[in-house]
């Protein structure tokens, strides 16, 4: 069972001679309990994808789902509580708010929603991201790692249908890169969380179960339980 994906996804920006076909017809399903890395040169159409599938960005043709929710069915509206009820969200610069805590940072999707978070599961997140002694600081008083576990506690905390991450070790020192991304993996096989992850980084894709390369706008290789070495191989193999 998909997570969410694209069937026959076109994007155009632009008209006539200057049109960029930023997707050219990509059909791809992002399986459930899955860690997806989208990796692809500039200009491949990966984020765009990401932001379509996510609902950030509409299709030019085709069709996004989340669930089992075509996103061009909905009102405006029932777009922005799906984004807010189904969809987590993870950016490498980390849209925390800067006046409230790390706690009320990683509840306040599910304040604005009205809804009550589920205690037992917040309190295992913040335990899986060690933030638990850091609850009560402002994100001024964090690491950049820390400040990322807290992006990522937030994106986890409404257990939403999927995750979406973007460059999310982007800004982040290698160490403090490599302990996000082991906790992802961990969302991933132990919570049964789905992530998808868009990243330029070998080391960063190896943590994934599959990799979908894009060129062009087009899925143009996948590879399943990905090394570092393999990825930077496809890489240099398809020309990025």
């Amino acid at each position: 069972m998909a997570a969410a994906g694209a069937i026959g996804a076109r994007k155009t920006y632009g008209e006539g001679d200057t049109a960029v076909q930023a997707l050219d017809g990509i059909t791809v399903n992002f399986e459930r309990a899955r860690f997806t890395a989208i990796m692809g040169p500039s200009g491949s159409g990966k984020s765009t994808l990401m932001h379509c599938l996510a609902g950030l960005d509409q299709l030019s043709e085709g069709r996004v789902f989340v669930g089992d929710t075509f996103l061009d069915s909905l009102s405006d509206s029932q777009l922005t509580e799906l984004r807010r009820d189904q969809i987590g969200f993870v950016f490498q610069s980390y849209n925390l708010i800067p006046t409230l805590s790390a706690a009320e940072n990683i509840t306040l999707p599910m304040d604005l929603a009205g809804r009550k978070p589920d205690k037992e599961w917040v309190d295992r997140i913040v335990d899986t991201v060690h933030l638990s002694d850091r609850l009560s600081h402002r994100p001024s008083e964090l690491s950049g790692g820390q400040q990322q576990r807290v992006a990522i506690a937030r994106a986890l905390a409404s257990q939403p249908e999927i995750v979406f991450a973007d460059e999310p070790t982007g800004n982040l020192d290698s160490r403090s890169g490599s302990e996000i991304l082991q906790f992802m993996r961990g969302a991933v096989d132990n919570l049964g969380q789905t992530i998808v992850m868009v990243t330029h980084d070998p080391g960063a894709a190896a943590y994934a179960h599959r990799v979908v390369f894009l060129a062009d706008g087009k899925i143009v290789h996948e590879l399943s339980n990905p090394t570092a070495d393999v990825v930077l191989d496809t890489m240099k193999y398809l020309g990025d």
